[in-house]
């Protein structure tokens, strides 16, 4: 007997950040997802400069050794970009088909994007009427590099892999939270992930994202000042980042300078949310949701609540995802749940997606 439908097929989700490389295979059943692999490899630190790859070996070794060691057997896989090698836009166009826009929006995304059109890949998602107008759409406008593109892409191919969906941080980290967690509709929720090199800022109101922007400073700014300012090395200095300690650590100084870096970090993520609110109709976020290697930090919950003035709660990727207790250490996947927040939204698309 033939299968009537065929099921989508599997993929791994593999995110590639600037320090590390991380893998989430799930599996859906009935709707629900159970965890089947994870796994995170480092990568050294000068691999991956201002989002463009400049050691695609060390990528390529780090992806091979995880997919031996999670003997992982699924070719098709999953993996997103970010920060200024992408452009997100929202825009409003009249009312029409998706045939119609297939043809307008070369010409519509002229206006909104800074690169030459036929140095990017363009798509786009209708999100739906506007409010304010019915007769006008708005649409999530993407362009992506072709040469970033590309570079990601003949990574996978050379490791014959297969890369079925090319996705953007943020809709990732938008899709793993809208799974994990029940939002009402009319609280807007903004969604931060700090990684070594960037924070993805994602505002979503009424289950869409309204708002998104990466900003190019992350975790690294911590070792960077801790070394220049200590004079240590970038193994020791990423030790007391975390909390370590080091022999003749001056410890006041550290205070001092995590204590900047952490009010400059604030700074940021505040500068993007004022910035929302003055595009948006004066609409303020009343929660936010942090994650990535850096929310793993316990003080920057407790700054970001002081300076924002609103509640501050971590994401967990893996909140509502199944896990097989004998097969997974729960405490460890407590531990590095924040590294895997944009793996795991990667794993859920499936191939055939957009």
């Amino acid at each position: 007997m033939g299968m009537l439908f065929k099921p989508k097929k599997e993929v791994v989700g593999i995110d590639i950040g600037s320090s590390s490389v991380k893998l989430v295979q799930l599996k859906k059943q009935k709707g629900v997802y159970h965890l089947e692999n994870f796994g995170m490899a480092p990568l050294p630190s000068e691999t991956i400069v201002d989002n463009t790859i400049m050691d695609s070996a060390s990528i390529k070794e780090a992806v091979k050794n995880l997919l031996e060691s999670q003997k992982i057997k699924t070719k098709n896989v999953v993996t997103s970009m970010s920060g200024n090698s992408v452009i997100i836009r929202k825009i409003l166009l009249p009312m029409m088909s998706e045939e119609e826009l297939e043809s307008a929006i070369q010409w519509e995304a002229e206006q909104y994007i800074p690169f030459e059109l036929s140095d990017v890949n363009l798509d786009f998602q209708i999100i739906g009427p506007s409010k304010e107008d019915p007769s006008q759409m708005n649409i999530l406008l993407v362009a992506a590099k072709k040469d970033v593109v590309n570079d990601l892409a003949m990574i996978f191919k050379e490791l014959g892999l297969i890369p079925q969906v090319m996705d953007v941080d943020s809709f990732a980290l938008e899709n793993i939270f809208e799974y994990n967690y029940e939002i009402p509709d009319e609280s807007i929720i903004g969604l931060i992930n700090i990684g070594a090199n960037a924070i993805n800022v994602n505002v979503i109101k009424n289950g869409n994202s309204v708002f998104t922007r990466d900003i190019q400073v992350g975790g690294n700014m911590f070792n960077e000042e801790i070394q220049k300012r200590m004079g240590l090395s970038s193994d020791d200095a990423e030790k007391v980042k975390l909390g370590g300690t080091v022999e003749d650590l001056e410890e006041e100084l550290l205070t001092g300078v995590m204590d900047e870096s952490l009010t400059n970090l604030c700074l940021e993520v505040q500068r993007s949310l004022d910035f929302f609110t003055a595009t948006s109709a004066d609409e303020r976020v009343n929660k936010l949701y942090i994650t990535g290697g850096v929310a793993k930090c316990p003080e920057i919950k407790t700054r970001l609540e002081q300076s924002l003035g609103i509640s501050v709660e971590d994401l967990n990727p893996f909140l509502k995802i199944v896990m097989d207790e004998n097969q997974f250490d729960m405490d460890y996947v407590r531990s590095v749940s924040p590294f895997f927040t944009i793996a795991a939204g990667l794993a859920m698309r499936r191939v055939g997606d957009q």
